[in-house]
């Protein structure tokens, strides 16, 4: 890690951040391991970010950001200028680079980072802002889904970003169910999420689900599995006028059976990364309470002991949800 008094300048437009926490997510999990397929070694890793404003650079100060503040992270980098951003969809850039992903990130004591890319909440604390950039991929995809307050809605896949998809579908619609291998994950959202049923995913699924919703199945069903034969079986899942959106990622090719989502006139989309809206919204459902990040984190670490830390929150009897990094 380098140290502050390292760190570089800020250009114009620029910020240097002290980083204050780190939000560990399964790219984190899988780089560790060497099997991340996404970016070259080595990488700084770290997208989940809550700063510290510590310099600005020319022309940043004008538009209201201030030293000192605590702001969340925005880590996706879009060049403004593609037909991607010109429709404001900024997140589809067509060369988007992720911080900790593409670029080095922000696992380190400080960097510069583009003023436009930091949301100030200086109400929050430096854990809430390092939850808001998980919480933004569930924003997005609910927003793309378009749910209706009436919708019947599955999730597939309870880990972190199933869960972000559940926080923002309870806000939308009253019926939601969730689908996961993983029991200790099925009662964290029977606990927290206002779920009518968590199910246990394998065989017999898909008659469970289709007892639950009193034979219809889910109009908007969402797979967060990042599990190709996972996202192949969700099409059973949607109802015939249904929508089925791929939040989770996968380096396969996923195929279907073309009359089957004809037939159904099933609507398929997919959702990347998050808005810059999200950002400020998800901020403020956090300052209003409408949104409670803390019992996502279930384990922490200094950034000495963060190394050691890393092989056990691989293990899934470790029961870890959400870890953070306490820089």
């Amino acid at each position: 890690m380098n140290d502050v008094a390292d760190a570089p300048m800020p250009g114009p437009g620029e910020a240097l951040v002290r980083v204050r926490r780190v939000g560990i997510c399964g790219t984190d999990l899988h780089a560790f391991r060497g099997r991340q397929p996404f970016f070259t070694y080595p990488r700084v890793l770290g997208h989940e970010l809550g700063v510290e404003v510590l310099e600005l650079g020319a022309g940043v100060a004008d538009a209201g950001l201030r030293i000192g503040d605590r702001c969340s992270v925005e880590p996706y980098l879009s060049c403004g200028t593609c037909i991607a951003c010109r429709r404001g969809r900024t997140n589809c850039c067509a060369t988007l680079q992720v911080l900790g992903v593409h670029i080095d990130g922000g696992m380190r004591d400080a960097f510069v980072v583009p003023a436009r890319n930091l949301h100030v909440a200086n109400d929050l604390d430096y854990e809430q802002l390092a939850l808001v950039e998980t919480l933004g991929i569930g924003a997005h995809a609910v927003d793309r889904a378009q749910i209706e307050p009436d919708e019947c809605v599955l999730v597939i896949g309870a880990g972190p970003i199933g869960l972000s998809v559940l926080q923002f579908a309870q806000l939308a619609t009253r019926r939601l169910f969730v689908l996961d291998t993983n029991e200790h994950r099925l009662a964290f959202a029977r606990k927290h999420f206002r779920v009518e049923a968590a199910l246990t995913a394998g065989d017999g699924a898909l008659e469970a689900v289709r007892q639950a919703t009193d034979g219809d199945l889910p109009t908007v069903v969402f797979d967060a599995t990042g599990s190709a034969a996972s996202m192949m079986r969700a099409f059973e899942y949607a109802a015939p006028s249904g929508k089925l959106v791929f939040v989770g990622l996968v380096q396969d090719d996923i195929t279907f059976h073309d009359p089957f989502l004809h037939r159904r006139e099933i609507t398929l989309l997919a959702t990347r990364n998050a808005l810059a809206r999200d950002f400020r919204r998800i901020q403020s459902l956090v300052r209003e309470g409408a949104v409670d990040t803390r019992p996502w984190i279930t384990h922490r670490a200094s950034a000495d002991d963060m190394i050691d830390a890393f092989p056990m929150w691989l293990r899934p009897e470790s029961g870890v949800l959400k870890a953070v990094v306490e820089f």
